[in-house]
């Protein structure tokens, strides 16, 4: 039992350690842009928050959401060894996302109008919106993005996208230095050179892909497979897209409630800098979510059900430990936090009022994402679609209302009542997950992957 921890453990760690770097350095680009922004007034703070929290984080979610379908099928493709197929299912995503880019596309064009009838003061979505529209060719490298990372991490290759992910933190923070303080770009520059370091980011990987031997057998080239099979490619993305971005957009909903209540700059810059804290540390976690939906898709393609058992044992408990001690760092560290993101004293005397919720949601979020990468790696996403709407939108944002505005509470009461559905949606998660019948789901990855290989079979024929 020691040694098969020890195995598994580095195994883990081999996985999680690196992709917790690309999530986290990835995070790093964009609150750094929240950051240079928040030092130019906190009104800069709050449009560039509400911009990159509020509207962006809703394309991110979408686009993060159907890429998971390709982590679900190239996970286990791989483990059954189905090599080739790898290459088909990212490319079939890509298609899709890219499709998917093109509606969202009319949101960030009417931001400015959505806010206003979110009504949120025409000042902070004025400028916010300003920030917005820099954001549009981002929306397109979401698109390729992810597919390609879930593609890579399928097959345990993680340390050249933190390689990459470094070496674009690097250029981001010149540049954006550069255009908004050396150009007087402001928000529409800052949010352009955003973009810029995502596209950065995508054509680096895809050259590696092109170029690394790793790849030659899963990467065969450029084929019209990929506009084959879309709309059951479609059904498991759209699954997978209502699964995570309900819980992506969950907790941004907190920022953009904020804008409601009185005082409402204060409300926005102590909450967005919680947030940007909270999504930082979330990295973490997503890291041992991608660690996670790579071990149990791969052992159950390989039709392994004790190893990928095992796996989420070891990945649920290690995710938590590490988490615990980030919320008591928070909470011993409550009284500085802000100073990174601005220097009002009253801003950072919000944000200490609201360290102990940041320090729960940190805890929560060490378990919470990791179940969910369990259920990409198993393909239940639409069961945790179904969890997601009635813990989040029917208990949590409006108990969190009542709370907020009916009790007087504040964004206390908002995020007090969004804590309480997280912590319903995790008992049910934890329930679920150690309830499982590992055998069943082996059984269900084969059926998955015959089904798939019959429809790539009867299109190739036609």
């Amino acid at each position: 039992m020691r040694k098969a921890t020890s195995v598994e453990l580095r195994t883990l760690f081999y996985l999680a350690a690196p992709a917790i770097v690309v999530y986290l350095l990835n995070n790093v680009v964009s609150m750094s842009t929240q950051i240079l922004c928040g030092h130019l007034g906190n009104l800069e703070l709050a449009a560039a928050s509400l911009g990159n929290n509020g509207i962006q984080i809703f394309a991110y979610g979408l686009m993060l959401g159907m890429g998971s379908a390709v982590e679900t099928l190239c996970g286990q493709a791989y483990g059954a060894h189905k090599y080739e197929m790898l290459g088909v299912y990212l490319q079939r995503s890509t298609v899709l996302l890219t499709a998917t880019g093109i509606p969202v596309t009319l949101i960030y064009i009417f931001s400015k109008q959505i806010l206003l009838a979110l009504d949120e003061s025409k000042e902070i979505a004025s400028e916010a919106a300003i920030f917005v529209y820099g954001l549009i060719p981002q929306i397109f490298a979401y698109a390729a993005n992810f597919p390609i990372q879930k593609f890579l991490q399928a097959q345990s290759i993680v340390f050249p996208s933190a390689y990459i992910s470094t070496g674009t933190l690097v250029v981001h923070l010149l540049i954006s230095w550069l255009a908004i303080y050396k150009f007087g770009w402001g928000l529409l520059g800052a949010s352009l050179v955003l973009s810029l370091s995502w596209w950065i980011i995508v054509v680096a990987q895809f050259a590696y892909i092109l170029a690394s031997p790793k790849c030659k057998r899963t990467w065969t080239g450029f084929t019209w497979q990929a506009f084959s099979g879309l709309w059951d490619f479609l059904k498991l993305s759209a699954a997978s897209a209502v699964m995570l971005c309900l819980e992506t957009w969950y907790y941004q909903i907190i920022v953009l409630v904020a804008g409601l209540l009185k005082n409402a700059e204060i409300a926005l810059d102590s909450l967005s800098i919680c947030m940007a804290i909270s999504g930082w540390v979330f990295m973490i976690s997503v890291g041992f979510n991608a660690a996670a939906s790579v071990r149990v898709s791969n052992e159950l393609g390989a039709g392994h059900p004790k190893s990928a058992s095992f796996a989420v044992v070891i990945v649920t408990l290690s995710s938590s430990f590490i988490s615990l001690i980030i919320a008591i760092l928070v909470l011993l560290l409550r009284n500085y936090l802000s100073y990174i993101f601005t220097s009002g004293t009253t801003v950072a005397k919000a944000v200490a009022e609201l360290s102990p919720f940041l320090a729960l949601s940190i805890l929560l979020n060490g378990i919470q994402p990791v179940l969910s990468g369990v259920a990409v790696g198993c393909g239940w996403q639409a069961f945790v679609a179904y969890v997601n709407v009635g813990c989040y939108y029917f208990i949590g944002i409006p108990l969190g209302c009542v709370l907020g505005f009916t009790f007087d509470m504040g964004a206390k009461g908002i995020w007090s009542g969004m804590l309480g559905g997280t912590i319903i949606q995790t008992l049910i998660l934890l329930w679920t997950t150690f309830r499982t019948d590992w055998n069943k789901e082996v059984e269900k990855a084969q059926t998955r992957l015959e089904r798939w290989d019959d429809v790539t079979d009867r299109l190739l024929k036609d």
